[in-house]
């Protein structure tokens, strides 16, 4: 059981639309945590961007953006890679963003092992 200090992070997988619609929906939904006070935030985005970034790292967002590649798949060694640096920051909510939603279900197995099943409370999957 997690103490004070080691308090799960909030989980949302977002899966499928382009990246731009991936990008936006989290926009929008931290426009919401805002508003309740969410002290920091980290979002891994699959992909790079086309255009417009409306999501810049500042002091309580951590923005990071992974080349396209299936986060299971051949993105797994930068996707841990990632996800251990951004989890040192403690963020209080995480937003995972990915291209295919088919490999959705393999992402969250992932998550649901070690080293990672007790750092996270998995809030939702939003499938765009």
């Amino acid at each position: 059981m997690a103490n004070a200090a080691s308090k799960p992070t909030y989980l949302i997988l977002l899966a499928g639309g382009n990246y731009q619609e991936r990008e936006s929906w989290i926009n929008a939904e931290l426009s919401t945590s805002r508003e309740q006070s969410v002290v920091i935030a980290g979002i891994i985005l699959e992909g790079l961007p086309s255009g417009i970034m409306p999501l810049q790292s500042h002091p309580s967002l951590i923005v990071e953006r992974i080349a396209p590649g299936c986060f299971c798949c051949i993105g797994n060694l930068v996707l841990r890679v990632t996800l251990n640096r951004m989890l040192r920051q403690k963020p209080e909510r995480l937003y995972l963003a990915m291209n295919n939603q088919e490999h959705l279900g393999s992402l969250k197995n992932f998550l649901e092992s070690e080293p990672y099943i007790d750092l996270f409370t998995f809030e939702r999957e939003v499938i765009l």
